[in-house]
């Protein structure tokens, strides 16, 4: 299974949100990530501490004295942030939001907007997250379906940076799969992109993530094809492949 961001999982994974597939591709990621592994951490000890009963409703009169002295100072024009780049990972801050909702729920809220705002941006992320794991269990049945049909046919390419890729289609389904496993990433600035060749001419049919060397790309109508291609491109994608290929499995 291929996560387009698996960082995003962090804060599922801390509170057991995740279906066993994310939980296998995250537990995967986390062998390699230490950045993860820390956020785990103080997410779960976010969690661990909400569980004690250790936090008391503020004392009446904070409220009264936050909003007095908010008013009595200047507030500066909010900047607008940068735009974070097509695929980047989200900011640290931006992945700890789950856990500070929680805390903000758990204990007396004094103010109908800011508990509106947190149940918003917490039914959000539970409504994203639920979405991608639908997507993803509907992307793992059409793959598992592909490869049990009666007239797969399964054809393998050496890439020429190491590794191989794999393409196996049935025309009862009129679908394939793309099964790429390089031995390692490209370098820093370029990505692996999937083509499928139909007339002579290649279009893209998929692209991997920076720093990304795996992946299971299933692609309707691929038993039309007269062959699949590999590139390495400039990230984060190419409109027209680079030569020379890769890899290329000739289909016909």
């Amino acid at each position: 299974m291929v996560i387009a961001n698996v960082h995003s999982l962090v804060g599922a994974y801390a509170l057991d949100a995740v279906d066993d597939l994310e939980r296998i591709a995250f537990e995967r990621h986390l062998r390699e990530c230490e950045d993860c592994g820390n956020e785990i951490a103080e997410l779960r000890e976010v969690a661990a501490r909400l569980a004690d009963g250790a936090w008391s409703s503020p004392p009446p009169r904070l409220r009264e004295s936050v909003m007095t002295a908010v008013a009595d100072t200047r507030q500066p024009p909010p900047a607008e942030p940068p735009a974070p780049p097509a695929g980047a990972r989200p900011p640290r801050r931006m992945r700890l939001v789950a856990a500070a909702a929680l805390v903000a729920a758990a204990g007396t809220c004094t103010c109908t907007c800011t508990c509106t705002a947190v149940y918003a941006v917490q039914d959000q992320r539970i409504g994203h997250q639920r979405q991608l794991a639908e997507a993803a269990r509907a992307s793992e049945s059409r793959v598992h379906a592909v490869l049990a049909a009666p007239d797969l046919v399964v054809r393998e390419q050496r890439l020429a940076t190491g590794g191989h890729v794999k393409e196996a289609s049935s025309r009862l389904t009129d679908a394939g799969v793309i099964m790429l496993a390089a031995t390692g990433a490209p370098p820093a600035g370029r990505v692996y992109q999937l083509w499928t060749i139909r007339a002579g001419t290649p279009s893209p049919a998929g692209t991997l993530a920076a720093g990304q060397s795996a992946i299971v790309q299933i692609v309707d109508g691929l038993p039309g094809a007269s062959g699949v291609g590999v590139t390495v491109e400039p990230a984060p994608r190419s409109p027209t492949r680079t030569l020379p290929l890769d890899a290329k499995v000739t289909m016909t």
